[in-house]
Formats: structure tokens, sequence, C-alpha cells
């Protein structure tokens, strides 16, 4: 075997200076990004087609509505759900079982042809999907030092903008050359099909792999203090404050992108009247923009931890600039110009995936190990229900107001009165002193 194993580090030896110390880490972050990225591309689709489908089968804004919630109120159950058994089971099977769940329930909604069949695709999906976050952040924790986390969270969360900008590419492409909205839910099958292959194939724990080097290992090892420990009981993690501050800063920040998500479509169709073959390009350049704002976020704590802040303190000062980033987009609702609507929607999202890469990364800040999982699937709840509730008032703003001023001033003022409450909550992210 090539390099030296975990077992070599174990007996001591030292791993050959000239050899290198290895990459196997961003191997698996690259894994990570890969499922990210189809798991947006599922859950973009609804929205690339939403005005076809409204045509097709006579859905209502708040029909629409109804179906993003049951998403979304599966997706906040199962949050809780695959959180906790992915810290039981682990990040191997935890990852294969959630693909699995979200591939077969997105095929599904080839076969809906009612709102009332749209949204059991919908809450299946939900279900499914609910586990990338939780596993994908856990698998952080285990593969990466404390220093790194934040910036191997920027690049597989910034899988979620490639899967936004490859869908409004591939799906209408697909519907317009087979002439049905169906094929459109059908594209990803494949892709994740080759990707439970190469996760079965490659992916193994850190202390199991047997490409890992003595020098890699001893890297991501470097700066852990929390010895082995069952997990905590679930209940138990809301008594932290610690717990809180993560809650409130999905729910209030999860929902601007699902937002973006599943209404940025319908937005630019119905404000500057594109079409399906048009909507593609304006989309592509603002999840690129996203795509782009998640690897700088997470690379945004490193210049002010060069200028002597602690790793924490320079996590909350990155957040605090991603979230008066977001400030302008208020403006949208009143801009007559497509192209200048792009351009603040573009600064929005490329701010919200900053502050989102470093707001996961608090978890394992303040938490061990044996509970990143955990927490992360209670503040993605808390994502997901804010998500339901962003969904009915856009569904009633938009039915009965006909405007989306409204919407965007909540996208403007929830980032920072987010940033606020996790400094009052958990002040220099301080470690939660678990109870034995």
């Amino acid at each position: 075997m090539e390099g030296k194993t975990r077992s070599d580090a174990q007996t001591g030896e030292m791993a050959a200076p000239a050899e290198g110390m290895g990459r196997v880490r961003w191997t698996i972050c690259a894994l990570l990004f890969a499922a990210t990225t189809l798991n947006y591309m599922d859950r973009m689709v609804l929205g690339l087609l939403k005005p076809t489908i409204q045509h097709s089968i006579g859905m209502t804004e708040l029909d629409y509505a109804y179906v993003v919630d049951a998403f979304q109120i599966a997706y906040a159950v199962g949050m809780l759900v695959m959180g906790r058994l992915i810290d039981r089971v682990g990040t191997r099977i935890g990852y294969l079982v959630v693909m699995c769940v979200w591939s077969l329930s997105a095929w599904g909604h080839a076969l809906a042809n009612t709102v009332l069949e749209f949204g059991i695709a919908r809450l299946c999906l939900g279900l499914g999907e609910s586990g990338n976050f939780p596993v994908a952040i856990k698998t952080v924790a285990e593969w990466f030092p404390q220093k790194e986390r934040s910036l191997a969270t920027g690049i597989f969360n910034s899988g979620t903008n490639l899967g936004a900008i490859i869908a409004p590419l591939a799906v209408p492409w697909v519907v317009l050359t087979f002439h049905t909205w169906h094929a459109g839910f059908l594209i990803t099958g494949v892709f994740s099909t080759v990707w439970i292959v190469l996760w079965l194939l490659y992916y193994h724990k850190p202390g199991e792999h047997p490409k890992l080097r003595a020098a890699e290992f001893e890297y991501i090892e470097e700066g852990r203090t929390e010895p082995p420990k069952p997990g905590t009981a679930w209940l138990k993690l809301f008594a932290y404050r610690q717990t809180w501050a993560f809650f409130l800063g999905k729910f209030l920040t999860d929902p601007i992108w699902w937002f973006y998500l599943f209404w940025l479509p319908s937005y630019f169709t119905t404000k500057f009247h594109l079409t399906l073959s048009t909507l593609g390009l304006p989309l592509v350049i603002v999840y690129t923009a996203a795509t782009v704002g998640s690897i700088l976020g997470g690379w945004l704590p490193a210049p002010f931890r060069k200028a002597g802040m602690a790793v924490t303190r320079a996590r909350m000062a990155a957040m605090l600039v991603c979230a008066c980033a977001v400030v302008p987009i208020f403006l949208a609702a009143y801009m007559k110009n497509e192209w200048a609507c792009v351009g603040l929607l573009s600064l929005a999202t490329a701010a919200h995936q900053g502050f989102s890469a470093n707001l996961f990364t608090t978890v394992s800040d303040m938490f061990p190990r044996s509970e990143v999982a955990s927490v992360t699937g209670i503040g993605g709840t808390a994502g997901a229900i804010g998500g339901a509730l962003i969904a009915s008032i856009a569904g009633l703003v938009l039915q009965f107001m006909h405007t989306y001023a409204p919407l965007f001033f909540i996208a403007a003022s929830a980032y920072i009165v987010a940033w606020v409450l996790i400094a009052v909550l958990a002040p220099g992210l301080r470690k939660a002193e678990l109870a034995a």
C-alpha cells in the first residue's frame, strides 16, 4: 500500500517528508460536494417547472405553497430523525441510506399529475434530503482539523449552488427535447447511482481508511482534545444555549435560501416575462455567484485569524460581513432592470452561502463530534420550519398582494437578527459543557 496509514501512526512511525502529507480528506470533500450538488438539482426542478406545471394541472400560488410546505415539514421531521440516526450508524451507511431515499423520491415526481400527488412526492423527497447536511457536517468534523472545517464546509456547501446552476441549464433542455415536463424529474438518477458506487468503494473513517497516510491522519487529529464518549440524550441538547444559537440562526436564515430556490424562477417569469428557454442565464449567474460566495465565505475567517483573532471570533466576524452584504436585497422588488436585479440577487445569495458555511461550522466549534450530526439535524429542523412559514407567507402575499416587496424585506433583515442572537446566546462560540 502506498504511503503510511492509520496503523503506522499508532506504532509511532513517521510519514516520509518527501512523499508529502496526502490529500485524502479533500477527496472525501469532493464526494460531499458531488452529493450536495445532486441534492440541490433534485429539489430545484419543481421551482423551474412551476409555471409549466401550474398551467398544466391548474396549480395556484397557494397550491404551490402547500406542496412546498409538504417538503419543508418532512424535511423538518427528517432532520431530527436523520441526525440522530447518523450519529448512531455512522457516516458511511448513513449517507448511503439518505442518497437512496431522496433519489427514488425525486423520480416519483415524474409520476405525479395532481397537487396531492406532488405533495406526497415532495414529502418523501424532504424526508430523504434531510439527511444530507447532518451527515456531511459530521463527515467534515471527522476528516478535517478545526482550522480547515469552514473551508471544507464552504466547498461542499457550494454544491448547492452548482446544483442550482446545472438544473436551469439541463432541465429546460430535457423538457423541450422530450416535449413533457415529466422528463425533467428523471435526469439525476444516473448520477446518483454513480455516486452511490463511489461512496461504497472509497469512503471509510480516517482511522480505517486504507489510503490515509500517518502524516495526514495526525494533521486531521491536530488539536482534538475531547475523549470518545456516548451521545447525549437528544432532548437534553435543548438545555444548552449553544443549541438554541444554532437553532435560531438556521430558523431565520435557511428560509431565505428556500425562498430563492423555490420562487426565483417565478419571480423572473412574473416580473421580467422570461420563459423556460430564457430563464436559465439569470439563474446561472445568481447561483454561480452563490458558489463563489460559499467558498469565499469559508475562507473569510482566515484573514481575521491572521489579524490575531481566535478561530471562533474570526468566524463570527466573517458571518457579520456576510450578514451586512445581504441587506441591499430589499431593493430588488423596486428595480425595473433585469440585470440590476440579477446583480443584487447574486450578492445576496453569495453572502447567504458565506454565512451558511460558517454557521454550519459553529456546530463542530461548540460541540464534540459525538453530537455534531444531532445538533446539525436540530438546526436543520429549525430551518425547515422557517422554510414552511416563508412558503405559506409567500403564497399568501403573492396570491393576494401580487408583490415581492415584503418577502425581500424579510430577506434583507434576517441575517443581522440571526447574528445578534448567536452572539448573545453563545458569546465567542464557547464549547458546550455537556453533562456526563
